[in-house]
């Protein structure tokens, strides 16, 4: 014999269906929150050089072209881990010279070749940024984005 759903069994379903999901939603975002708060993001490490340094990447519009943490363009390399990359990121002041020189050896003329325009930061602009990358540099991304080179 067949049987047959009823209104009230299919109302159930529906109810107790989407319950669950909305339990699930709720565990998930909790967690994620928990997760960034506590764990991947150096509260600590956040200066007001490292804000000042956002600030800077957001004025100059950088995310147009390069990727931070694999958001933004792909135009140039990703700079999430660029301090790393760079051998800079335990240094003081390596950070600061290191930008500062690949900021000024730009455009390089080269024919045909992507170039990063020449934009004309002082020196605290610089320090600033190189203290956003090397901070951003630190996060706990879980390795992502898959990227070891430049």
């Amino acid at each position: 014999m067949r049987q047959v759903m009823t209104k009230t069994m299919a109302a159930n379903i529906f109810y107790g269906g989407s319950l669950f999901f909305i339990i699930v939603f709720v565990a998930l975002t909790v967690h994620s929150h928990f997760y960034i708060v506590n764990t991947s993001t150096d509260s600590e490490g956040l200066t007001d050089s490292v804000a000042r340094g956002k600030h800077v990447w957001e004025t100059h519009a950088c995310i147009n072209c390069h990727t931070l943490h694999g958001e933004g363009a792909y135009f140039a390399p990703e700079v999430g881990n660029v301090m790393t990359r760079w051998g800079v990121i335990d240094d003081p002041e390596g950070p600061f010279y290191a930008l500062r020189g690949w900021i000024d050896a730009q455009p390089t003329g080269i024919p045909g070749r992507r170039q990063m325009p020449h934009f004309d930061l002082t020196d605290q602009e610089v320090r600033d940024l190189a203290e956003f990358l090397r901070w951003a540099d630190r996060m706990d991304t879980q390795d992502w984005p898959p990227n070891d080179a430049g």
